[in-house]
């Protein structure tokens, strides 16, 4: 019996190592140049679509914060514009306003100075009111 334990242990040492072995040297083969190429070739299309991929996002991002940025400063800008213009109307206006007093005021206050002048004058021409008026005490 002693040879029988022995021998059946090394014939299951030989059976693992026959069934270990073919798969050991599958996975220790060195990849082919053709394998590296093609490895390296799929490695170049996922990196250049991801690239492109996030151009193609970050342009339209950009594109989006440009556009907003222009409508709201375009806003601004015509808000502004016509505030502006009011006030300028406004001013205008009473510009207007306060001339057409002033020349009206002018235009009485010198009638006044004139008709004055008149009534002085009249005080010394006989046969007038004023020179009538300035005899009566």
């Amino acid at each position: 019996m002693k040879t029988s334990i022995r021998t059946l242990p090394a014939a299951v040492a030989l059976a693992v190592a026959s069934i270990a072995m073919p798969s050991m040297a599958q996975n220790t083969a060195a990849p082919t140049t053709t394998e590296k190429v093609e490895n390296a070739g799929e490695k170049a299309w996922d990196s250049t679509k991801s690239g492109t991929k996030k151009a193609v996002n970050a342009t339209e991002r950009t594109g989006e914060k440009a556009w907003d940025s222009t409508k709201s400063g375009s806003k601004k800008a015509w808000d502004s514009t016509k505030r502006g213009t009011k006030k300028a109307v406004d001013a205008t206006e009473r510009g207007a306003k306060a001339t057409g007093n002033a020349v009206s005021n002018a235009g009485g206050a010198a009638a006044d100075a004139t008709r004055k002048t008149g009534d002085k004058i009249g005080e010394h021409i006989p046969g007038t009111a004023q020179h009538d008026a300035a005899k009566k005490p």
